[in-house]
């Protein structure tokens, strides 16, 4: 054991390519202080944010890879959604030179590596990444099919008029095939989520006269996952990118992310793939386009000099796969019993609104509605805090819930139901969002993306800024995974500079989720140098 987690440290380090003690953390590293890296201001030597978000995240991620090996699925879970919540916010810092582009692009092929054959901990059902994960596996376990030369050969299945038609070949037989095997687990979730959400999407599909079998689009992109990410920084169950969504009016802030809103991501989606068909007027090359980009389907179109997909034979692997997997996800879709699935009973989603008028703690609306945080959570994917925003929000409840909800919320006193999630701060002279981060115990990228600040060098004497104060605990444990396990003796630690709370935790051989118990710390929140630690570990 301790050779297995001494090789994913070493890896691990290696990843972040510095010294642990130039950083200080307890899973959430955004307050580094590596001199190297930083001036005497603690700005970077660059002066923008990007090169210290990737430093931080490989920090996380070599967090992650700890807690893999100690099983901590919980710390492996949240480490993972820092990740994916920092990689997208550098969408937003505009254009990256050369060299942060080249270290980007690397991490990103690093971070696929370790989530798909390091982090064996997850199950397909625990975080986000697992759909585009699917897709890129798939790809490179189907054997190529040879190429035929002039008219295609398939086998018409469906060919209504107003459906996209559905097809069979060779490739879409082995597509049906891997989903009957090696990847029935995962289509066994995806159908799950289907028989929740169908309803819905097919409403929103039939306002825009748009074929039901788009729902598969869906499945395939994000297996139907609201907080569904990719590596390329896309999201929701139709997974857009930052600029497509601000395209089509998906607001991304500090509080939510509408990429994740399901209902409004679908209508995006509807408007998006109403202009790929307008453009290419055929189902297939619309649905390419959605993989690739509306240009590079227009380039293979001149250089095949010709509209049928199947012979788009330039189209890169992945956008050549895409449409085939499509097409066995809609094939198996439609009468999944055929092919060896039963399909849940799932009840569809439905829900009640109500409308919060001030910022309000999660928790507290959770408990007024009688159901659990993560279930709240789930009915409002696309909030990004513990916390409801400071306009008024429309809160989804599930379905009955609403009258318990009202009387309940009324209940309590102004100031529970309101809590702000916020302080201000008037800027200094001499200060930066280094020393105002360490204030308020409160990440750099938090402050800096609440306050849209792209360059840490702009702020200035007498600026005011909103600094986000992190609301409850985002996941709860039972007394019976907090109580102390017998055998075990107290040691009371000091967070030294650079300390992690998964490198403390591995070096004591308990869980960071486990020291978070203990003393306290919420998900989110930071360890400081100094700080005492109660620590529980097994008597030798």
């Amino acid at each position: 054991m301790i050779r297995l987690l001494t090789g994913f440290i070493i890896i691990s380090l290696s990843l972040v390519n510095l010294k642990a003690q130039d950083h200080i953390s307890n899973g959430d590293s955004s307050k580094s202080n590596n001199t190297s890296y930083l001036n005497g201001n603690g700005f970077s030597q660059s002066g923008d944010r990007l090169p210290q978000l990737l430093r931080d995240v490989k920090v996380y991620l070599t967090d992650a890879m700890i807690a893999n090996v100690y099983q901590d699925t919980d710390e492996v879970v949240f480490n993972l959604d820092r990740i994916f919540e920092l990689l997208m916010e550098a969408d937003q810092l505009g254009e990256m030179n050369v060299d942060d582009k080249d270290e980007f692009d690397r991490f990103e092929k690093t971070l696929v590596d370790v989530y798909t054959s390091r982090l064996t901990t997850l199950k397909a059902s625990d975080v986000s990444f697992t759909a585009e994960k699917l897709r890129r596996e798939v790809t490179s376990l189907i054997e190529p099919i040879e190429v035929e030369i002039g008219n295609t050969k398939y086998t018409v299945l469906d060919d209504r008029a107003g459906h996209i038609p559905i097809v069979t070949n060779n490739k879409v037989e082995q597509y049906i095939y891997f989903f009957q095997t090696k990847g029935k687990k995962q289509f066994e979730i995806y159908l799950s989520r289907y028989a929740e959400y169908n309803d819905m999407i097919q409403n929103i599909l039939k306002q825009y006269s748009l074929p039901e079998e788009l729902i598969y689009l869906a499945m395939i992109e994000s297996g139907l996952n609201p907080k569904a990410n990719s590596h390329a920084n896309a999201s929701g169950i139709w997974q857009f990118i930052y600029s497509t969504g601000v395209r089509y009016n998906l607001n991304r802030n500090w509080y939510v992310d509408e990429r994740r809103d399901i209902e409004k991501a679908t209508h995006a989606a509807c408007k998006y793939l109403t202009e790929l068909k307008g453009q290419f007027g055929n189902w297939y090359l619309a649905l390419a386009a959605y993989n690739a980009g509306s240009g590079r389907i227009t380039r293979a179109q001149r250089l095949h000099q010709t509209s049928d997909f199947w012979q788009l034979h330039s189209l890169p692997r992945e956008t050549r796969n895409y449409v085939p997997f499509f097409l066995a996800a809609a094939i198996i879709g439609q009468d999944p019993e055929k092919y060896g699935f039963n399909p849940p009973g799932n009840d569809p989603w439905i829900y009640d609104v109500v409308n919060i008028e001030k910022s309000a703690d999660l928790s507290i609306l959770a408990q007024s509605a009688g159901i659990s945080l993560s279930t709240l959570q789930q009915y409002n994917a696309e909030l990004r805090q513990s916390a409801t925003p400071t306009t008024t929000y429309n809160l989804k409840i599930p379905i009955g819930k609403k009258d318990l909800f009202e009387k309940n919320y009324a209940a309590l006193p102004e100031s529970k139901r309101f809590a702000p999630q916020y302080v201000t701060h008037r800027v200094r002279s001499g200060e930066n969002l280094g020393s105002i981060s360490r204030k308020y115990n409160v990440s750099i990228h938090d402050i800096a993306s609440v306050n849209n600040i792209k360059n840490r060098h702009n702020i200035n004497a007498g600026q005011i800024l909103t600094i986000p104060v992190r609301g409850a605990v985002n996941v709860s444990y039972s007394s019976a995974s907090s109580a102390i396990a017998p055998g075990t003796k107290k040691e009371v630690y000091t967070v030294k500079k650079g300390d992690t709370l998964g490198q403390i935790a591995g070096n004591y051989r308990v869980q960071a989720r486990e020291i978070r118990s203990w003393n306290g710390i919420k998900y989110g929140e930071y360890i400081h140098p100094g700080q005492k630690l109660t620590l529980w570990i097994k008597r030798s």
